[in-house]
């Protein structure tokens, strides 16, 4: 696995940690879910999508985390939109004491995830900060 992009991404005082991953297999999914885990300890939610490299089995995955509004699939759809396979893109949220609703978690998340695959495609470069 290897980190292609990280950006942080603020809405109404909540917080957006999103990352893109290159994986080779699920038990990069799981070793990343991990590492967000460990890093963002203060997250109340941390959501995923992944599509694995061909010949894999479930070739697409995601997860919520217990989070409103499905996150995990709009990510997904983001890979899917960028036509990324073999990418992970995951984003922890901060809780920032506004709730959001569930529209607007799925937005935040999206545009999380958005900025991080945009940041990988323009730059290449692995660090960012979209506020």
């Amino acid at each position: 696995m290897k980190e292609l992009s990280a950006i942080k991404y603020e809405v109404r005082k909540s917080r957006f940690f999103a990352h893109l991953y290159l994986i080779e297999s699920e038990d990069d999914v799981a070793a990343i879910n991990g590492i967000q885990r460990e890093m963002y300890k203060k997250a109340a939610h941390h959501c995923y999508a992944a599509r694995y490299p061909s010949g894999n089995s479930g070739s697409t995955a995601f997860g919520n985390d217990g989070e409103v509004g499905r996150p995990g699939r709009v990510l997904l759809d983001i890979l899917i939109q960028k036509n990324l396979g073999s990418h992970c893109l995951a984003v922890s949220r901060v809780f920032g004491g506004i709730k959001l609703g569930p529209a607007g978690v799925s937005r935040a998340f999206r545009d999380a995830g958005n900025a991080a695959v945009e940041h990988y495609l323009e730059s290449g470069s692995v660090s960012g900060d979209s506020s």
